[in-house]
């Protein structure tokens, strides 16, 4: 009898095991695994407080869903009417509202939309980056369409900042479908293996993709900022890096600045599976309390500078069944959260900024800087011209 116990325990084990494989290889967990396991957030610093750099970045779609001119209006709108209601009631440490990077994907790109989204951030709201989706693309191609949409954005919009060095436009960049550097196992929805050396050349001062989980675009490397080297001949060359670090200078060819990924305890499937947690706000994963301490434990910074911890999350704003969550109660009680637990000057000191801002203090703690970023917020590229346009209104 004790026999046939053990072999029954054996078999429920060796079953338990397979469903454990067959869950982590569905979810592509094999790819970070690892890497999360591994690490270690940073201590808190022996004094001085901790400041949180909280950056929204949007993948903004107003024709998702290839829906008509109509529905796209009403999206817009939508933004520019509820985000002032909501930004306006709250405030970080420096006295300003919550900052909405606009990643705009330059297929979708619509004169009366972009107006629209320049003019709120010209308020002081937001900025505008750069979005693509494209697939089985040429670098030709590529170059052509990223250098057409910056000078449009530029010239139009206001959007984007000039290098005071180059006289170049610079842009953050976010991979439509996740698949920078042609990462996708399959190769669709990119096409390009040396797709980080052209965003380089092209002007690229970031790219706010990561994370992905659970795409098999995901990186190995994990919760950090890093530069990536491309291996023109190989797809995916972001999947390890060398960390920016205090003192430190630029490498290889492209900054990655990734959101927060790990496992969230708390919200299991089931009440035994943990979900992944991939910094992604909307109705079905909601900003919880619980899930802004996660960002903010995950404890991403630039080595050597452990006191600025950047928390970067992520969505897909204009789809109708998110946006409740995106401008509603939801966000509000994020923020406030933020800003009663995360700001208190004594232990934390709460920032709201853009992607552009990101990038800025990021760079300001590699050359040395300390103390407040928000010192920090210009330290290598200025504003965009935006704040001359004028209006963000209903449709007429």
């Amino acid at each position: 009898m004790a026999i046939v116990i053990l072999l029954v325990v054996i078999v429920l084990l060796m079953l338990g095991m397979l469903v454990l494989a067959w869950g982590i290889r569905a979810r592509n967990m094999q790819i970070w695994l690892g890497s999360y396991l591994r690490r270690r957030p940073p201590s808190r610093p022996a004094k001085g407080p901790v400041h949180v750099m909280f950056c929204f970045v949007d993948h903004f779609e107003p024709a998702w869903g290839r829906v008509d001119l109509a529905t796209q209006r009403q999206r817009v709108d939508r933004w520019c009417r509820d985000y002032r209601v909501l930004a306006d009631a709250h405030r970080d440490a420096d006295g300003r509202p919550p900052q909405h990077s606009f990643f705009y994907p330059e297929e979708e790109y619509l004169e009366e939309h972009l107006q629209k989204i320049a003019a709120l951030c010209a308020e002081g709201y937001g900025e505008i980056e750069i979005h693509l989706h494209h697939d089985d693309d040429t670098a030709e191609n590529f170059n052509a369409t990223i250098s057409r949409f910056n000078e449009l954005l530029h010239a139009r919009h206001g959007a984007l900042s000039r290098d005071p060095v180059t006289g170049h436009l610079r842009f953050g960049f976010i991979h439509g479908n996740w698949s920078l550097d042609n990462s996708r196992a399959d190769g669709r929805w990119c096409g390009i293996n040396n797709e980080l050396i052209l965003l380089r050349e092209l002007g690229c001062y970031a790219d706010f993709t990561l994370p992905s989980a659970p795409s098999d675009t995901q990186t190995r490397m994990i919760n950090a900022i890093y530069y990536a080297t491309d291996d023109p001949l190989r797809p995916k060359s972001h999947n390890t890096g060398e960390p920016v670090r205090v003192g430190g200078s630029a490498s290889g060819d492209l900054m990655i600045m990734q959101g927060p990924l790990g496992l969230n305890w708390r919200e299991r499937r089931f009440g035994l599976i943990p979900r992944i947690e991939n910094a992604d706000v909307r109705r079905g994963c909601p900003p919880t309390p619980a899930r802004v301490d996660a960002w903010v434990r995950t404890g991403i910074h630039v080595e050597g500078r452990p006191e600025w911890v950047f928390v970067k999350v992520h969505t897909h704003g204009t789809q109708e069944r998110d946006m409740d969550t995106l401008l509603g109660a939801a966000a509000h009680a994020m923020h406030a959260h933020l800003e009663n637990a995360y700001n208190d000057g004594t232990d934390y000191v709460l920032h709201y900024v853009t992607a552009r801002e990101t990038y800025n203090i990021i760079k300001a703690a590699e050359a040395g800087k300390s103390g407040n970023p928000h010192a920090y917020r210009d330290f290598v590229l200025p504003p965009p011209p935006h704040r001359s346009h004028l209006w963000c209104g209903e449709e007429a």
